[in-house]
């Protein structure tokens, strides 16, 4: 009964998130903010809702940080290696190459990002009393990071979009703008509504099973959460909006680190970081190499992909998701 609800929700969340991109597109064209913008801000939001409300309820519900956490880092490692799979479906050229450079910015603050939760998980095991209250201060200093990031971000899109708006063409002239909020928010609501029952239904799986929260956190849990962002990012391919799908990717990674401090907010022990399994390092480090990855393929701009339809970066960014999860299965 446990897989038939996992299966469930994970069809939920999968038509959701099918509907996100296509009306996302839409809210870029009438807001005039552009795709990357759009893809890095709104659509990250909504995909990171179900990792939001799995951390959140993981500490809450079921008293488990390792679950939390390795939810959130989880869903990174996969999210990376969603960019291995458009390039495979990207036939005529490699998928980065397709992609702004200006994507370079989000997956370093990403890096930034994810040093900080390493670097709060060494001093964790060390200084337990870092904290604000009960909140940590490594926790605090993430949301800091990311809200530069994104303003800085934000500054460098809005100064490149001014010049280029009025040159974009209308596709979506004949939708209403009211129709597509609605339909959009529609969207959102069951994305995060499969979130909170996921959070239940992967503690039922560690029981079922015997493994461990941060083994079933990183992989199944961080798996189905990522379904938002594996169907926006495949459906906005198929309509032509690469950049939106790489700024999905990118900053759904980008708020999932920053999630930590709403988990670390509801969990009452104290300082979230310091009471969590040292294997969420083998996913940091994974996260950072595959973030530096997709830099150096968006630097290559190759016209070609290196054999017949993948590029070297797929296949690499493939082998450390494999390394991972295979090195979490065995630390388990």
């Amino acid at each position: 009964m446990i897989w038939f609800k996992f299966v469930l929700c994970l069809a939920i969340i999968l038509f959701a998130g099918t509907k996100l991109a296509r009306y996302g597109d839409v809210i870029a064209e009438k807001t005039g903010l552009g795709r990357i913008w759009i893809g890095l801000l709104l659509i990250a939001a909504i995909t990171t809702m179900p990792e939001m409300a799995t951390g959140v309820s993981s500490v809450v519900l079921v008293d488990s940080p390792d679950l939390a956490l390795g939810t959130l880092l989880g869903s990174c490692l996969f999210n990376l290696s969603i960019l291995a799979l458009l390039d495979i479906l990207h036939r005529s050229t490699p998928a980065l190459t397709e992609a702004s450079p200006r994507h370079i910015a989000s997956a370093g603050w990403g890096i930034l990002l994810v040093a900080l939760v390493a670097g709060g998980i060494l001093a964790g095991a060390r200084f337990s009393g870092l904290t604000l209250g009960w909140v940590g201060i490594p926790s605090i200093i993430i949301l800091v990071v990311y809200l530069a990031g994104m303003r800085r971000m934000f500054l460098s899109e809005r100064n490149h979009q001014l010049p280029t708006a009025k040159a974009d063409s209308l596709q979506y002239e004949e939708i209403p703008a009211r129709t597509t909020y609605v339909k959009f928010a529609l969207a959102a609501a069951a994305v995060i509504g499969a979130g909170i029952w996921l959070s239940k239904i992967g503690y039922g799986i560690t029981e079922v099973t015997g493994w461990g929260a941060s083994f079933v956190g990183s992989l199944f849990l961080a798996i189905s959460t990522s379904a938002p962002e594996l169907v926006v990012a495949i459906t906005a391919l198929r309509i032509g909006a690469v950049d939106m799908a790489v700024a999905d990717v990118l900053g759904a990674n980008m708020l999932d680190i920053a999630v930590i401090i709403l988990v670390d907010v509801a969990y009452s022990r104290g300082f979230v970081l310091s009471s969590v399994s040292s294997s969420h390092l083998v996913t940091a480090a994974v996260v950072v190499v595959m973030n530096l990855l997709v830099i150096a393929g968006l630097k290559a701009r190759q016209r070609r992909k290196t054999f017949l339809f993948v590029s070297w970066y797929a296949i690499a960014l493939i082998g450390l998701y494999i390394f991972g999860a295979y090195a979490l299965f065995i630390l388990r």
